[in-house]
């Protein structure tokens, strides 16, 4: 069943400022978002801005929805592979399932799949369907709660960073851009603030279906992939469900070592996301490590970049600024690529 709770039953160049090219650390960025989902780069974008920070890979990993395999171009239609290739950088495609209905943050990223699999279509159409009727009812909500947000006007049909109108498809509607909205209108300092606010109301907390855990390992599995869970510390320290039921972060993620989980990201951005612990970003990377090094297959790091800096983000995340070296990249190539 797709759609359980855990455990039931179960081109034009984009412009890199300096400051974002002064921030790379890592040469292999792992996690990457662009608007296929909720990213402000383009994919094609992302490739071009991938390879004016320095790096030597990045990955394509947007929310639901399977990397794009061609690329339209002035050039002509071509291979995303073979676009990176031009561009000095070689491109790991994957997908950021958004999993557990009752659990916010438990996001699974799947590499090396058959992306045309009829097993990934449903469950791409599934999740899409189960978005749409979410994210139209939270704006409701929000606009009877006196916070105004018109999913037509605003959401829809929206003014992008150069002041142009555009539209989305429903089915491209992410929460995050409720949430830049949100900011936006001054209901919340920041679209992190939003979600914070959102994810504690229970009235705001509207939740979609989603794809429990075991699902999605199992879905990756079937079309040849590797799953690995995204940053786990964005999991609750305690899990609560409706039903009474209480587990903790690790017996949690102890159910998805235990289900099949390949890999774990242990280098990530804590500390620009909406991590409730007071554990500083090595911290979290030195606990994973020690804990679960003979647990998984192996471990993986990127930025979760969304090239928030289009949107004015003072302290967005940057390509390269988590990830692996060139070096961890090649110990673990075997399962991305």
């Amino acid at each position: 069943m797709y759609y359980s709770s855990f455990g039931e039953g179960s081109i034009a160049p984009g412009i890199v400022t300096p400051s974002s090219a002064t921030k790379k650390k890592y040469d292999c960025d792992l996690h990457c978002h662009t608007t296929h989902s909720d990213g402000n780069d383009s994919p094609e974008e992302l490739i071009i801005n991938a390879a004016k920070s320095g790096l030597k890979v990045v990955a394509i990993t947007d929310h639901d929805v399977p990397p794009p395999l061609y690329l339209d171009t002035p050039q002509g239609r071509i291979s995303v592979k073979e676009f990176a290739h031009q561009h000095g950088v070689e491109i790991v495609l994957g997908i950021e399932f958004s999993c557990d209905t009752y659990v916010d943050d438990v996001h699974i990223l799947g590499y090396r799949m058959d992306w045309e699999n009829p097993l990934l279509a449903e469950a791409v159409e599934r999740m899409r369907r189960s978005k749409t009727e979410a994210y139209r009812k939270l704006c409701e909500i929000l606009t009877a709660k006196g916070m105004p947000i018109d999913y037509e006007n605003e959401i829809l049909k929206y003014i992008d960073e150069d002041g142009n109108i555009r539209y989305r498809d429903p089915d491209e509607v992410e929460r995050k851009h409720i949430f830049e909205l949100m900011a936006k209108k001054g209901y919340a300092p920041s679209w992190k603030d939003a979600k914070i606010m959102v994810r504690d109301d229970p009235e705001l907390n509207v939740r979609r279906e989603k794809i429990s855990p075991f699902d999605a390992i199992d879905l990756i599995k079937s079309c040849g992939g590797t799953a690995v869970l995204a940053h786990p510390f964005l999991i609750d320290e305690v899990i609560h469900y409706p039903d009474g039921r209480n587990l903790t972060r690790e017996e949690y993620i102890e159910r998805l070592i235990n289900h099949g989980i390949d890999g774990m990201e242990a280098r990530y951005l804590y500390s620009k996301t909406s991590y409730k612990g007071n554990l500083k970003d090595f911290e979290i990377e030195e606990y994973i490590r020690t804990k679960y090094s003979t647990k998984v297959k192996f471990f993986s790091g990127g930025s979760d970049y969304h090239a928030d800096h289009k949107k004015g983000v003072s302290n967005s995340r940057h390509l390269g600024e988590a990830g692996v070296t060139l070096q961890e990249f090649n110990s673990i190539k075997e399962y991305l690529i």
